[in-house]
């Protein structure tokens, strides 16, 4: 058999081994920010745990696109179907976090602190950039623009976190209750700019050649 072949196959094992393991690291971030977020009122949190949602649905896309690469045809739709999937699921998350942002600065809510928030945030901090860096060396050893997008989703988790990290630091140590809401606003560009460029199916850079 090719190597060529052969290598694409132990790159796509590979590439589904990260996916799952993404698809169990944001399926227990979520379920640790949702109940945090909701103890502490916190829409920083309420986004970060939305995003790590969608981070399980856009892993469990990237599991699909890889299953279908050993047939050249599927492959092309798979590629096709999952840009515009993990697109739809950025924009989706940037509209509900500006909207929702917006609407507590308005109101001046005050979320509490929040211990759990901040260590879920810190350990995304060390984890996301990990998987990131090893999904990318996958995207581009198999060219793939959906990959790629889907490694950057979960580069932008780190990000993320970052950015929630230091919300929720600020509003406990010195309580400044708009930096939770504030770095959600942060958040929303960030997340639709990658979600509009996957939408439109754009390809990336390193996967043309």
């Amino acid at each position: 058999m090719n190597e060529l072949i052969l290598e694409r196959r132990a790159q796509a094992r590979r590439g589904l081994l990260l996916s799952w393991a993404t698809l169990g690291y944001n399926s227990l971030e979520a379920g640790l920010a949702l109940p945090a977020a909701a103890m502490a009122g916190s829409v920083a949190l309420v986004g970060f745990g939305a995003d790590s949602i969608i981070e399980v649905a856009a892993a469990a896309v990237a599991l699909w696109r890889l299953h279908a690469d050993a047939d050249p045809a599927r492959r092309a739709y798979a590629e096709r179907v999952s840009l515009r999937l993990i697109g739809a699921s950025f924009l989706l998350l940037a509209a509900y976090v500006t909207l929702e942002s917006l609407r507590v600065l308005w109101l001046r809510h005050t979320p509490d602190y929040s211990l759990l928030g901040i260590v879920v945030a810190a350990g995304s901090v060390l984890v996301m950039p990990l998987l990131a860096r090893a999904k990318r060396k996958v995207a581009l050893a198999m060219s793939s623009s959906a990959l790629h997008y889907e490694a950057n989703q979960t580069m932008l988790c780190t990000f993320l976190s970052a950015i929630l990290l230091g919300g929720l630091l600020l509003h406990a140590l010195f309580g400044w209750w708009w930096a939770d809401p504030l770095a959600a606003l942060v958040m929303a560009p960030i997340i639709a700019r990658e979600g509009w460029d996957a939408f439109r199916g754009r390809p990336c850079a390193c996967c043309l050649h």
